[in-house]
């Protein structure tokens, strides 16, 4: 369908892919991947008609349609939403409007014999040609699509304009699924989807009959799809005919066999150089010396991809928790006439892993707000504990940025206590490097300030991280680093995502948000799928009378554990909970203690400076011994809650 030739093409000065070629077939599912920057979405508008290469050549097949879903669009006004996807059916719109203007000439009664024929000969080739393109199946088609996308049937007859920009992109993709073009190519199009529209998206690309070409961060979206795997690397473009999940090891294996190779041709370069230097103004060795020089001229240089392998970054070691930093209790929260959340009840437990799972609009991102004090609510309670340390992060929060710093400066502001290294070892891991620190935010795009934004959470100390979508704008490596920090932080969390293999190997809990209210599951990301049916989004291909086995085993262990942790934990949370409100209102009398011994009228009568430093003394003794008592009973509670892990 697609052939490429001799590709190359700069962007900012830097050379993106230089003398690239390969073919797009019609069965072919790529994914394209590549570090961020690489030059992925510029290949794909290069593909797409909507950039010129610098030099190289593409030929298309005849009649070839293409899809294209960017990664930033326009936004849609003037239509209602199924009128805007309709209009994507160009030839089923052309068709019909010709029928209107066949219909209203034929009504004419001046009309003659011969013109009268002709229209009804031109009548029946349009009917026709309606029931090749299914036109009458069409209406129910965008339905589907729009359903399957998380639009209810009352937002089909809506304005585009009154939908955020996640809606909008859903728009954008309907129209494009509905076309059935020769190949779709989709940039980073799960960003605004959540679990249930995703699930609904796998299955229907898996049965589309084009060619698929996706730029995508989800590992589990593109392991599902593609089974081509196009790479973007050190300025060439390669193709691996695999899943990315192969590919992954494939590019393990080969980046060891270049990093050997690097080796020997370090070795085989010095020694040249050695000798060349040794002999260069001997006249004896001049033959050899060229020949030497020669050799290296022509040694092949072994190119490896530059890695972020090593980097690590961790989370500040979290302050002293409660065993309950946050309670809600029957919680109201509606937007104008929207109820959005309605008698929502929930505990929250030290150091827990909740994932925040729904469908887009069930409220996810507003209790997230809610939780982080960022938004009211309506009716209800929340109670966060004194000792909670709350750091937030949404994709909102990057427009408080300081528009006149740079990269550098915004974080150095942000803690004395790390040094230049370790803060250009963050900003690294966020994909800012070299001279990328000293760019001013305000030429920094929206992904880049959400990055920024990320690497910020990093130097607050807190101990409950609230994040919303963290992953939207990382690429695979910066994705693994941040995953691994979050593995290893020792607060509490709460994360809103659709990203599966992100949240596998740390979240312990779902709070599934539905019809306005929430549904607690004590359990990671795979129990939770297989406990609403969900299996086809899991890696594993179990025959179905293995999973209901494993599923009624694994509810009941679930159930049986919930018993015995709760009974076994009850009377140690419930002291640990009133020593906590002891020990506030000690440090409470600490701190105006502290206050009272600062006013005149206090320390400059010594009867009463001494009454109050008693006081004081006697006080911050007892608060001492509350500590001790509480980090005794605390660490009781996680023996015991390691037994059931």
């Amino acid at each position: 369908m697609i052939s490429v030739q001799n590709l190359s093409m700069q962007y900012g000065g830097k050379s993106l892919f230089e003398n690239a070629g390969f073919k797009i077939e019609k069965s072919d599912r790529f994914a394209l991947v590549g570090s961020n920057g690489a030059g992925k979405s510029t290949l794909l508008k290069i593909l797409a008609g909507l950039e010129e290469p610098e030099s190289g050549s593409l030929n298309y097949a005849k009649g070839i349609q293409i899809g294209y879903l960017p990664q930033e669009f326009y936004s849609l006004r003037g239509k209602s939403v199924f009128d805007e996807v309709k209009s994507a059916l160009t030839e089923h719109n052309a068709l019909e409007t010709e029928e209107a203007e066949i219909h209203d000439l034929l009504e004419d009664s001046t009309l003659g014999a011969e013109e009268h024929n002709r229209l009804l000969l031109r009548f029946g080739e349009i009917q026709d040609a309606k029931e090749k393109l299914n036109f009458y199946e069409a209406d129910s088609g965008i339905e589907k699509i729009l359903t399957g996308l998380g639009f209810r049937e009352a937002d089909f007859r809506k304005p585009t304009e009154t939908f955020s920009g996640g809606w909008q992109m859903r728009i954008h993709l309907a129209k494009i699924l509905i076309r059935e073009t020769d190949l779709i190519m989709l940039d980073e199009p799960t960003n605004h989807l959540d679990l249930y529209s995703l699930r609904w998206l796998v299955k229907f690309l898996e049965s589309y009959k084009g060619a698929i070409l996706i730029v995508s961060h989800d590992k589990y979206f593109i392991n599902r799809i593609t089974s081509k795997t196009m790479e973007i690397a050190n300025k060439k473009i390669t193709i691996f005919n695999g899943k990315f999940e192969a590919y992954l090891k494939y590019k393990a294996q080969r980046e060891e066999e270049l990093l050997h190779l690097k080796k020997i041709e370090e070795k085989k370069t010095k020694e040249l150089e050695r000798f060349i230097e040794r002999f260069r103004y001997k006249a004896t060795k001049s033959k050899q010396v060229q020949s030497r020089i020669k050799m290296l001229e022509k040694l092949d240089k072994v190119e490896i991809t530059s890695k972020r392998k090593n980097i690590k970054i961790k989370f500040p070691e979290p302050p002293r928790a409660a065993a309950i930093p946050v309670k809600v209790k029957n919680l109201f929260k509606s937007y104008d006439d929207l109820n959005v959340l309605e008698d929502v009840s929930f505990e929250i437990e030290k150091d827990d892993k909740i994932a925040f799972i729904g469908l887009n609009g069930a409220g996810k991102s507003t209790l997230a707000k809610i939780l982080a004090g960022k938004i009211d609510y309506d009716k209800g309670r929340v109670e966060v504990n004194p000792m909670t340390e709350i750091a937030y992060y949404s994709q909102e929060v990057s427009d408080n940025l300081d528009l006149e710093k740079d990269l550098l400066d915004t974080l150095m502001s942000e803690s004395h206590d790390y040094t230049l290294p370790q803060i250009r070892t963050i900003l690294g891991a966020f994909l800012f490097s070299d001279d990328d620190v000293f760019k001013k935010v305000k030429v920094l795009s929206g992904g880049e300030k959400s990055r920024l934004t990320m690497a910020k959470l990093l130097l607050k100390q807190s101990n409950m991280l609230i994040l919303d979508e963290p992953t939207n704008h990382l690429d695979f490596e910066s994705k693994a680093i941040l995953q691994t920090a979050l593995k290893e932080y020792r607060g509490t969390i709460i994360l809103v995502s659709h990203d599966i293999d992100f949240m596998r190997p740390f979240v312990n809990k779902i709070l599934e948000f539905d019809k306005k209210h929430v549904k607690y599951f004590i359990g990671g990301i795979d129990y939770y799928l297989d406990k609403i049916n969900l299996d086809e989004l899991r890696y594993e291909t179990e025959s179905k009378e293995k999973k209901e086995s494993n599923r009624k085993l694994q509810k009941r262990k679930a159930a049986e554990l919930r018993q015995k942790r709760h009974k076994a934990t009850k009377d140690l949370k419930s002291k640990i909970t009133s020593l906590e409100a002891e020990i506030h209102l000690l440090e409470e009398t600490v701190k105006q203690c502290e206050n009272d011994l600062t006013k005149e009228e206090v320390y400059s009568v010594p009867e009463k400076a001494r009454e109050v430093k008693a006081f004081y003394n006697s006080t911050k003794e007892e608060l001492d011994k509350k500590l001790d008592y509480w980090t005794e009973l605390n660490f009781q509670l996680e023996e015991i809650e390691k037994e059931f892990l």
